[in-house]
């Protein structure tokens, strides 16, 4: 018996297992694999030393952000005195899944069945991938860190199916060299109701390749034509196709991720993707790390409201930062009008300073109380229409 089966070898599935691993529990990793989630790739440098990654999983180090407007106006903004990481998740998981095993966690190839409890403790029941053949994986608790839609999520936690999802899809190109519309150390962030009414496309480097995306809540969104019609405006319609690949990404932590007994929620299955920006990867490796660390306490203690400690830490250091996301998404992303009033709102420094400090170190930070008081009244200006919408 296990004292931990993980479902799902994701960012957050591979960092619950390494973390409890090493902290001297038994654990079983179950990972169906092949599938490969849309991501820009971008990871910042709170990820790179709190989870020990090192600069050699980089692809490439981006040093600037462009953020496009329904018109075509844009603003980069610098990133100073660092860089953001690049990273691309067909290496990315199976460099963390590896380590996880590598640190002890015992590795299984398989797709998620169901949870039986024939004894009272739970069974993970799985299917073989190689053999077809239904295997069981018996132990105390469980981690579901099987995505958005979790199979473990909706078969085991209240209200898990009614987290609201963005559909986000992206193709990997060859990457072309320098040209004026492509960067390859420049992220670029498209906010065109053309490309998606209610979200943002995106054109990331990845080295030799690129990620060129969007995402959209709404289903009637053709996710395909738009991301063509996204590349042929960046340039990008006559590079090679690598690979295309789409799923749904949750944008609200789910109000409970455990269900008081021996499951617990972490990463996309528990919803913990940044509102606004879709930013996901750390957040899931730090849903991983509390729900291992609540997954610990549980067996420690004996005591199931001990599982409640994941979100509590999680929400504890993040809810604030998602709430200001969350009111600058429902704020900017409305129309192509609100859409070009926040491209305006980010030619101002200490918008710039205050975004990538906050970006980079996982946190609001305190700045000079006259850039606060001068950031609202620029913010309120737009939002109120006193100013037109292309004001900078």
């Amino acid at each position: 018996m296990y004292d931990v089966v993980v479902v799902g070898g994701g960012p957050s599935g591979a960092t619950a297992a390494e973390d409890l691993v090493r902290s001297g529990h038994s654990v079983a990793l179950l990972d169906r694999e092949g599938r490969i989630k849309p991501c820009g790739g971008a990871i910042p440098p709170r990820l790179m030393q709190d989870f020990h990654i090192t600069e050699d999983q980089l692809l490439t180090k981006v040093t600037t952000a462009r953020m496009i407007s329904p018109t075509g106006r844009h603003v980069d903004i610098p990133i100073e005195n660092g860089y953001v990481g690049m990273v691309d998740r067909k290496d990315f998981d199976p460099f963390l899944r590896t380590r996880a095993a590598e640190a002890g966690a015992e590795y299984f190839t398989g797709t998620f069945v169901r949870i039986d409890r024939p004894d009272g403790t739970p069974v993970v029941i799985y299917r073989d991938k190689a053999t077809q053949e239904t295997r069981e994986l018996p132990c105390k608790l469980v981690i579901g860190a099987d995505g958005a839609k979790s199979r473990v999520g909706l078969a085991e936690v209240k209200d898990a199916d009614k987290v609201p999802l963005v559909f986000a899809y992206h193709e990997i190109i060859k990457a072309p060299p320098k040209t004026e519309t492509y960067d390859p150390v420049r992220c670029d962030v498209i906010y065109d109701g053309a490309i998606s009414p209610d979200f943002y496309g995106w054109v990331f480097p990845h080295g030799d390749s690129a990620s060129v995306g969007m995402g959209s809540e709404q289903s009637s969104v053709d996710l395909k034509k738009a991301t063509a019609a996204l590349r042929t405006a960046s340039g990008l319609d006559h590079c090679e196709t690598l690979r295309k690949e789409g799923a749904p990404i949750p944008l609200k932590p789910l109000d409970c991720w455990d269900n008081g007994k021996d499951v617990v929620l972490a990463g996309d299955a528990a919803g913990v993707v940044a509102p606004s920006s879709g930013e996901g990867i750390y957040y899931a490796m730090v849903g991983g790390r509390v729900a291992a660390t609540a997954c610990a306490a549980t067996l420690a203690s004996g005591r199931v409201k001990d599982l409640k400690l994941a979100r509590k830490l999680f929400m504890r250091e993040h809810k604030m930062v998602f709430r200001v996301l969350a009111s600058m998404q429902n704020a900017y992303y409305r129309n192509d009008n609100r859409r070009e009033r926040f491209v305006s709102l980010c030619h101002d420094v200490d918008v710039q300073r205050l975004t990538f400090e906050a970006y980079m170190n996982k946190k609001l930070v305190r700045a000079r109380p006259m850039a606060h008081l001068k950031i609202g009244i620029k913010n309120m200006a737009h939002l109120t229409g006193l100013v037109k919408a292309n004001h900078v």
